[in-house]
C-alpha cells in the first residue's frame, strides 16, 4: 500500500476547505509573476532615460511606465493577499479538526497510557504541534508554490533579455543550491528530531516541575529539585550549540555564493562589453542587477522551506503517535458485574516489556471488604490498582470485577464502578459545586451539598461568602492539599461507586486536616469494596486483609493480627520500624 503524503494527510482533515488550498496556490503563484513584471517596466524606463540622454525631457513614457509598474506591484500584493486568506481559511480548519481528531482520540486511550505520554507532551503536540502544521499549510505551501513560479519567471526573464548574462547569474545559484544542499537531506530531518525532541523533554520536565513546586516548598528542596529539569535545559542547550556550529561554516559559504551574483554580473559585462560602452550591455546590465537579488531572497526561502517540511514531516510523527496509540478495546457484547468483588488470576504486567512491574499476582477481595497494599516502595502497589481500574491492560493474567472480567465490561459502566482518590487529587478551575459534580454531572444541588456535607466539606464552604459557587483557582482562592482532598472524597461520594481505591489519599494531608479526611473516608467506605495503597501503617490496622507487594511479587497477605505477629514476616518488620519512627523525637540539647 502507497504511503500517503504529509499533505494528503493533512488536506484529510480539510473537508470542504480543501479547495482553498489549491486556490491558495494559485493565486500565489499569478501574485509572484505578477511581482515580476514591474521589473519589465523598470527596464523600459532605464531604456528610455539611457536612450534620450542627457535630453531627459524627452523620456515621456516615464511616467506611464511607473504607473504601470505601481499598479502590477499592487496586483500582485491583492492577488497574494487573496491567496494567504484561502490557505490560512483552509489552515485553520485542518488544524482545528486535528486538535479534535487528537482530543477525542485521547478520550478513548487508558488512563495510564495518558499518564506515560505525560501532559507537557501532550499538550505540546495537541497546541504547537497541530500548530505547525497551520503554519505549513498557511504560509510555507503558498510560499513554496510563490517560489516556484519566481524561479520559473526568473528563469525566462534571464534568458530573454541577455542569455549569456543570464547564464553566468545562475553559476553562484547553483553554487548556493549545492551549499544547500549538503546541509537538507535525512541529515537534516534527523535533527529536526532530535530538535523537537529536545523541546518535547523541555515542556514536559517544566509542567511536571511546576506541579511538584508545592511539594518542593514542603520538604524544603532546592537545587535538587531542579535537577531533572535542569538536565532537560542543558540537554536542549548543547544541542543547539553543536547544530549552530556545524551549520556555521556551510551558512558562511552559502550566504557567500548566493550574494556573489553581482561579481559575476560585472565581470560578465565588462566582457561582453569589450571593455566599451555598449549601449545594449549597459542596460541589459542594470536590468540584470536590478532582478538579481530576487534570487539570493527565493533561494533563501526555499532553503527554510525544506528545514520546515521537516518539522512537520516531524510534527505529523507526533501527531500519529496520538492517533495510532491504541484505544481502550470495547466489549461487543458487555456484561455486568454481579457485585463488587475484585479478583486477580495470575497477572503479570509490564510498562516497557522488559522488566514486570508485576508477576503472577493472584488475590481475592470480597464485596464489601476493606483491603490495603502494602510493601516497600516500587513493589507495585499503585500498579496493581491501575490495573483492577483498567488504567492498563495485563500480558497474561486476567482481572474481574464481580465475576466479570474488565475487558467485558463497558468503559463506561466500568468508571462508574470503581472510583479512585489519588494521593494528589486535582480541580479544575471552577466553582466548588462543578468541581464536585464531575462525579455525577447530572447530580442536583442538594445532591452535591449531600456529599459535601459526608466528606466533611461545610468549614469549607461556609469560609468563602459565595459558598459553593467559590470558583478556585481565581481572585487568590485556592485550598490546602488536606481541603482539596475532601473534596475530592466528595465527588467519589457523589459518583457512588461500589469500588473504591485510595491511593496514599491522606499524604499532604495535616493533622486537623487528616482527622476529616480519615472521618470522610469512614463515612465514604460504608458498603463498599475499598482497596487502600498506604505506607502510613496506622490506616491499615482495621483492614479486613492486607497484601504486601515487594518487587512486584505478592510477598504475603493476612489480617493485620497475623501479618504483625507472624515471625520473619515482611509486615511485622515494616510495623516495627513505622512504630520506632512514630515514636522518634528530636532531642534537645541539654
Amino acid at each position: 500500500m502507497k504511503k500517503q503524503s504529509n499533505l494528503s494527510r493533512l488536506l484529510a482533515y480539510a473537508g470542504s476547505y480543501k479547495i482553498l488550498t489549491y486556490f491558495s496556490w494559485v493565486l500565489s503563484a499569478a501574485g509572484a509573476l505578477l511581482a515580476l513584471v514591474p521589473f519589465w517596466y523598470i527596464w523600459r524606463i532605464l531604456g528610455e532615460v539611457i536612450e534620450v540622454a542627457p535630453q531627459y525631457e524627452n523620456a515621456v513614457h516615464v511616467t506611464h511606465y511607473g504607473w504601470m509598474a505601481v499598479m502590477f506591484a499592487v496586483a500582485a500584493v491583492l492577488v497574494y493577499i487573496a491567496g494567504l486568506m484561502c490557505s490560512h481559511l483552509a489552515a485553520f480548519r485542518i488544524a482545528t479538526n486535528l486538535r479534535l481528531a487528537m482530543t477525542k482520540h485521547i478520550a478513548t486511550l487508558p488512563l495510564g497510557a495518558i499518564e506515560q505520554f505525560g501532559s507537557g507532551k501532550l499538550r505540546r503536540t495537541i497546541s504547537e504541534t497541530a500548530g505547525a502544521t497551520e503554519t505549513y499549510l498557511a504560509h510555507q505551501l503558498p510560499d513554496k508554490a510563490k517560489a516556484m513560479a519566481t524561479i520559473a519567471g526568473l528563469l525566462a526573464l534571464l534568458l530573454i533579455f541577455d542569455w549569456r548574462l543570464g547564464l553566468l547569474s545562475l553559476v553562484p545559484v547553483a553554487l548556493a543550491f549545492a551549499v544547500m544542499s549538503s546541509m537538507t537531506g535525512k541529515k537534516l530531518q534527523d535533527k529536526m528530531t532530535q530538535y523537537q525532541n529536545a523541546l518535547a523533554d523541555m515542556s514536559n520536565e517544566a509542567v511536571e516541575y511546576v506541579r511538584g513546586i508545592p511539594v518542593v516548598k514542603t520538604f524544603g528542596q532546592t537545587v535538587f529539585s531542579f535537577k531533572k529539569f535542569k538536565g532537560t535545559i542543558d540537554n536542549y542547550e548543547r544541542w543547539v550549540i553543536a547544530y549552530t556550529k556545524q551549520l556555521r561554516w556551510p551558512m558562511t559559504f552559502y550566504t557567500l555564493a548566493v550574494n556573489s551574483v553581482f561579481v559575476f554580473l560585472i565581470a560578465g559585462g565588462f566582457l561582453f562589453s569589450h571593455g566599451g560602452a555598449d549601449g545594449s550591455v549597459l542596460l541589459n546590465l542594470l536590468f540584470y542587477i536590478i532582478i538579481t537579488p530576487v534570487i539570493s531572497v527565493t533561494m533563501t526561502k526555499l532553503m527554510f522551506m525544506s528545514e520546515n517540511g521537516m518539522i512537520v514531516q516531524d510534527a505529523i510523527t507526533r501527531i500519529d503517535s496520538v492517533l495510532e496509540s491504541p484505544s481502550l478495546s470495547q466489549p461487543e457484547v458487555p456484561q455486568h458485574p454481579r457485585d463488587s468483588s475484585v479478583t486477580l488470576d495470575h497477572v503479570t504486567f509490564s510498562y516497557d516489556g522488559t522488566k514486570n512491574a508485576l508477576e503472577d499476582v493472584s488475590l481475592s477481595i470480597g464485596s464489601g471488604q476493606t483491603v490495603a497494599f502494602v510493601g516497600p516502595s516500587g513493589g507495585g502497589k499503585s500498579t496493581l490498582a491501575a490495573l483492577i481500574a483498567r488504567f492498563f491492560d495485563p500480558q497474561s493474567g486476567s482481572i474481574s470485577i464481580g465475576g466479570i472480567n474488565v475487558k467485558n465490561i463497558d468503559k463506561n459502566e466500568l468508571m462508574d464502578t470503581v472510583s479512585f482518590v489519588f494521593q494528589n487529587s486535582h480541580l479544575i478551575k471552577g466553582s466548588i459545586l462543578d468541581n464536585v459534580r464531575m462525579g455525577k454531572p447530572d447530580a442536583t444541588d442538594e445532591e452535591v451539598l449531600a456529599a459535601l456535607r459526608a466528606a466533611q466539606c461545610m468549614d469549607i464552604i461556609e469560609k468563602f461568602p459565595d459558598g459553593v459557587h467559590t470558583v478556585i483557582g481565581s481572585q487568590g482562592i485556592y485550598l490546602s492539599g488536606g481541603e482539596t482532598q475532601r473534596l475530592a472524597i466528595a465527588r467519589a461520594m457523589l459518583k457512588n461507586a461500589p469500588v473504591l481505591i485510595l491511593d496514599e489519599a491522606t499524604a499532604f494531608a495535616d493533622p486537623d486536616n487528616e482527622t476529616k479526611v480519615q472521618a470522610a473516608f469512614n463515612a465514604l467506605a460504608k458498603g463498599r469494596t475499598v482497596i487502600m495503597i498506604a505506607h502510613r501503617l496506622s490506616t491499615v490496622v482495621n483492614a479486613d486483609h492486607i497484601y504486601v507487594l515487594k518487587d512486584g511479587h505478592l510477598a504475603e497477605d493476612g489480617s493485620f493480627a497475623e501479618l504483625s505477629e507472624r515471625t520473619g514476616s515482611l509486615f511485622g518488620t515494616m510495623w516495627r520500624d513505622y512504630q520506632q519512627s512514630v515514636r522518634w523525637k528530636v532531642a534537645k540539647e541539654a
